[in-house]
C-alpha cells in the first residue's frame, strides 16, 4: 500500500536527534518504519517549522518525511497553529494528486482538519488517530487547557468525518461514543513499545544509599502526578524517588515545576530521597528504568502512556493511576498495580506491601516483560494498524458502484 500520514506538529525526525521528541512523534515514527518494514511505502507530511530543511528527508528505506509549508517556516506553538491547517491541506491535496495513496491516515485532531482537506475532492479514505482528545483535557485541566476554543466542536467533527477511527484504548472508544461516533466505526490498536532498545538485560544506574527505588519518567507538569509520588514517599521508608524528565541537567535548578515538586518532597521531608535528573535521552532511559524495583506514573489522566510500556519492556513492575491507557497495559495484581489516581494515601498502601515483597516484585517484573513483548511489539501493532487501512480500503470499493449508480 502507499500510505500517507499527516502529523503536524510531531515530525518524526524529532526522534533521531532525541530531545523534545514526544510521544506522538515517538508513534509516528515508529509506526511508519513497522509498515515498510511490513514492505509498504509511507510518506509522513508534517509542517515546515524550519526554512533550511529540504522538503523531502528519509527516515528510512520505505519512508519519506515531507515538510509541508503551512505557515511560517519557524517553531509555532502546537496550540497556535489551527490557522494554518486550511494551507497546509490544500497542499496535501496538490501532492495527493500527483502522487495518489491508497489511504490517509492522520494524527491528531487539527492533523484530521488538513488531511479531510485535502482528501476531500480526491476522494481519499481517511483515518484518525487522536492521541488525545479535547473533551477529556477540558474535562480535567479546566480554564489552564490552553486548546483553541474551536477545539471541541471541529475535532468532534473530524470523528465523524473521517471513514475510521484507530483508538489507542478502551477507554477512548467509550469518550467517542459520548462524541456520537459510531462504535463500529473504531477499531481498538494500542501504541507500542521499541522491544530492541528497551530490554531486560542490560545496564543499569547505580543504586543510592536507599534499599529500595523508585522511579517516574515524563513530563513535569501537574496533571502528571509526580507530586503524588513525592507525597507518598513519605509513607515508605528507605526508598529513594528518581525524577526522569523535564528541563535538561543544566536547567533543573531553575525550572519552575522543579522548584514547585521540590517544595512538596521538603514538605513531607523526603527531599533528601528525591532526585531529580532532567531530561533522559531516549537511548539512556532503558538503564533507568531497569534501576527500580517499580516504575510508578499516576497521572490525573492519560490518553494512552508509553512510558509504562517502556518500563514494562525492561521487566519493571509499573504502579499507575487507572485511567485512560494505563488501564488497559497495566495489568492489576499481575504486571503491576492500578490505583486511583491524585490518592497519596492509596499510592503508598499500594506501594509499601509491594516494595516489601522482593518475589511479588520479581513476578510481576517477569509477567510484564512477557506482556510488552506478546501484545505491545511495533510489528503486532502496524500489522493491526494495517488491518484497519484495508478494511476502509475495501469497504470504500464496495459503496463506489451503489454511490456512481445513484
Amino acid at each position: 500500500m502507499r500510505i500517507a500520514m499527516v502529523s503536524e506538529h510531531a515530525n518524526p525526525l524529532a526522534v533521531v536527534g532525541g530531545v523534545d521528541a514526544g510521544g506522538q512523534n515517538v508513534h509516528v515514527a515508529a509506526l511508519a518504519r513497522a509498515l515498510a518494514g511490513l514492505g509498504h511505502d509511507v510518506v509522513v507530511h508534517s509542517r515546515r517549522d524550519d526554512p533550511s530543511v529540504p522538503r523531502r528527508v528519509r527516515l528510512c528505506e520505505g519512508v519519506v518525511v515531507d515538510h509541508v509549508p503551512a505557515g511560517p517556516p519557524q517553531d509555532v506553538s502546537k496550540d497556535e497553529l489551527l490557522p494554518h491547517m486550511g494551507a497546509f491541506g490544500r497542499e496535501l491535496a496538490r501532492s495527493w494528486a500527483v502522487e495518489r495513496p491508497d489511504v490517509v491516515h492522520a494524527h491528531f485532531w487539527m492533523s484530521g482538519l488538513a488531511a479531510l482537506t485535502g482528501a476531500h475532492d480526491l476522494d481519499l479514505p481517511v483515518v484518525q488517530t487522536f492521541h488525545a482528545l479535547g473533551t477529556v483535557k477540558r474535562r480535567h485541566q479546566g480554564a489552564a487547557d490552553t486548546s483553541p476554543p474551536e477545539r471541541l466542536r471541529l475535532e468532534s467533527a473530524v470523528a465523524r468525518s473521517v471513514d475510521r477511527i484507530i483508538a489507542t484504548c478502551t477507554d477512548e472508544v467509550d469518550e467517542l461514543v459520548r462524541m456520537r461516533v459510531r462504535r463500529r466505526h473504531v477499531d481498538v490498536v494500542p501504541c507500542g513499545v521499541d522491544l530492541e532498545l528497551f530490554t531486560e538485560s542490560g545496564p543499569s544506574l547505580p543504586r543510592g544509599g536507599c534499599r529500595r527505588r523508585l522511579v517516574t519518567v515524563g513530563r513535569l507538569v501537574e496533571r502528571k502526578g509526580v507530586q503524588t509520588v513525592i507525597e507518598a514517599l513519605a509513607e515508605l521508608p528507605d526508598t529513594e524517588l528518581l525524577v526522569a524528565g523535564g528541563p535538561s541537567a543544566g536547567g533543573i535548578d531553575v525550572d519552575p515545576d522543579v522548584a514547585r515538586l521540590r517544595r512538596v518532597a521538603t514538605r513531607h521531608g523526603v527531599a533528601d530521597r528525591v532526585h531529580f535528573l532532567g531530561r533522559v535521552l531516549r537511548p539512556d532511559v532503558p538503564a533507568v528504568l531497569r534501576s527500580a524495583d517499580a516504575m510508578v506514573t499516576v497521572p490525573w489522566y492519560e490518553p494512552f502512556g508509553i512510558t509504562p510500556l517502556e518500563a514494562m519492556a525492561c521487566g519493571t513492575p509499573v504502579v499507575a493511576s487507572a485511567v485512560g491507557g494505563l488501564a488497559d497495559t497495566v495489568v492489576d495484581g499481575m504486571t503491576g498495580l492500578l490505583v486511583p489516581p491524585r490518592r497519596a494515601d492509596a499510592l503508598a498502601a499500594a506501594l509499601r506491601p509491594l516494595l516489601a515483597d522482593p518475589i511479588r516484585l520479581q513476578a510481576f517484573g517477569i509477567a510484564a516483560g512477557d506482556r510488552a513483548h506478546a501484545r505491545y511489539g511495533w510489528e503486532r501493532v502496524a500489522a493491526e494498524t494495517l488491518a484497519a487501512y484495508q478494511r476502509v480500503v475495501a469497504d470504500r470499493r464496495m459503496t463506489a458502484p451503489l454511490a456512481a449508480a445513484q
